[in-house]
């Protein structure tokens, strides 16, 4: 959280003097008003490439002159800087002067890159430039590379191919995930390297890693943009991802909302109808509108795992609309909101201070109990066949034991499917393994099926993939799952939990 890099010696644990000043490098330098970390700070572990690490971060996303985003490359010998990519200044690779910072507020990078070896490129799965929710004076820079996967020399930071995911993102859709590669075959039949990146929006882009061009159909779709906000203008089309499956977007009616009671049902439908909705993309403005999918997901941190034997690819998502509004400068003075401070997120006025508005409203569109408006299940596991682009299967995640109204635990395991967080790992011997529930537990599904063959309590919530792997010594498989915690859950902890098959079979 402090911004810092560092290297360590791997035998002993002592910090490499060699590296930066005694073992660290400050990553605040020149980035701008950090704020000891509270307005920056490194989010995802560092991509190694050969003697080179490439590492981005998350940037608060609030008012203009926020620090840059920045991706750098620091040589991990020594600690000195290989490479910049600042999109405001893209001409220059190195620092900036010393009385001189990166460019402020550009589109960052705070989930994980991916480098390809052979092509000599590392992927950027880039942000939008803050402010999140209102773009009338964007720059040049944060239209072109917001919300889009950036190819980069990895020897010398040059940008040599985009292609972006959203045109003008004022939803926070940003790029939440690990783009992975695997080779696709395309519609003539072809086998072509690819890099496949999950999305905010639950659209799947299959993307040609050489050059960037779709490698499954992607269509510039229509939609709309009025009413929208004061100031705005937004992009007539978006790109749709038709040529692989969407999870979790189907359109939201009046009849598709959903609750415990009646009396929720009914009072989620009154909220519905006094919402604007107008499909995918609902223009952000003042009056109270539903974004769906939401800034949470669709699809969110914990990325894909591939059977690469079967070619199917499994994915979690989430599936928990918004009801957001944007607060103008006027209407804001009945706030107590501060952009000195990181911003609490739901049930509350964030502070968004760009053009004519000082903040946005936004909370879950949920009941009075606290239960999310629409039709279960909120969140799922799928598999999807990468020869045919099909969906194979898809299932419910989690149950209802360790969440419930008003947020009380109801200890009843209803297979309901609750919203995920975390990343699936699948197995050559045909397992996916999964902690990303609200209750917590590590399972393992059936990759053919999607049906649970094994689960084990955890102490807490885990946000975590899990980690395989072969013991050198014995031959024996491991499952190991880091459980820190589920997001927004009072249960917390630090445990690291391993797990294996002993010779009876019986998994302990």
């Amino acid at each position: 959280m402090d911004a810092r890099f560092i290297a360590l010696d791997a035998h002993t644990g002592a910090e490499c003097s060699g590296f930066g000043e005694n073992g660290v490098v400050d990553l605040k330098k020149q980035m701008g008003p950090t704020a000891a970390g509270k307005r920056y700070h490194p989010t995802s572990t560092p991509v190694v490439m050969g003697h080179v690490a490439v590492i981005g971060g998350w940037v608060r996303d609030i008012v203009h002159g926020e620090p840059s985003g920045v991706v750098r490359a620091y040589d991990v010998r020594t600690g000195a800087l290989a490479w910049a990519w600042d999109v405001g200044d893209p001409d220059n690779t190195g620092a900036p002067a010393d009385d001189q910072t990166y460019t402020l507020e550009t589109p960052n990078v705070w989930t994980i890159p991916t480098y390809d070896k052979e092509l000599n490129l590392v992927y950027l799965p880039t942000g939008n430039g803050p402010p999140d929710y209102w773009g009338g004076d964007r720059t040049v820079a944060k239209e072109k590379f917001g919300a889009a996967v950036v190819a980069v020399d990895a020897s010398t930071g040059k940008t040599k191919w985009v292609f972006q995911t959203v045109h003008h993102d004022v939803w926070d859709y940003d790029l939440p995930s690990q783009p992975v590669l695997y080779d696709v075959t395309n519609a003539q039949g072809e086998k072509v390297p690819a890099l496949i990146q999950t999305t905010k929006t639950g659209h799947i882009f299959v993307l040609d890693r050489r050059t960037g061009t779709p490698v499954t159909e992607v269509q510039e779709r229509r939609v709309a943009t009025s009413p929208s906000a004061q100031g705005e203008h937004l992009s007539p089309t978006q790109p749709f991802s038709v040529g692989m499956p969407t999870i979790g977007a189907d359109p939201l009616t009046e009849s598709s909302m959903w609750g415990v009671s009646t009396f929720d049902q009914l009072y989620c439908r009154i909220m519905f109808k006094d919402s604007v909705y107008e499909g995918p993309f609902t223009p952000p403005g003042e009056k109270p509108y539903i974004e769906w999918p939401s800034l949470l997901g669709g699809m969110n941190w914990g990325g894909i795992s591939i059977d690469e034997a079967r070619g199917v690819m499994f994915v979690n998502d989430m599936r928990m609309p918004l009801r957001m509004s944007l607060v103008n400068l006027e209407e804001a003075k009945k706030y107590k909101a501060s952009t000195d401070e990181v911003p609490g997120f739901m049930g509350t006025m964030r502070p968004q201070v760009a053009g004519p508005y000082a903040g946005v409203r936004i909370d879950i569109l949920q009941s009075p109990l606290q239960v999310p408006c629409n039709t279960p299940p909120f969140g799922t596991m799928s598999a999807i066949d990468l020869h045919t682009k099909k969906l194979l299967w898809q299932v419910p995640m989690g149950t209802t034991q360790d969440l419930g109204p008003m947020g009380i635990k109801t200890h009843l395991p209803v297979p309901m499917g609750m919203p995920t967080l975390g990343g699936p790992t699948s197995t050559a011997s045909g397992l996916v393994f999964f902690a990303g529930t609200q209750d917590y537990y590590l399972r393992a599904l059936d990759s053919g099926t999607g049906k649970e063959v094994w689960r084990e309590r955890l102490p807490v919530g885990a946000v975590a993939a899990p980690l395989i792997f072969r013991s050198p010594k014995t031959g024996k498989e491991y499952v190991v799952i880091s459980a820190g915690g589920m997001s927004h859950s009072p249960d917390v902890g630090d445990y690291i939990i391993a797990y294996t098959l002993p010779d009876d079979g019986a998994a302990k």
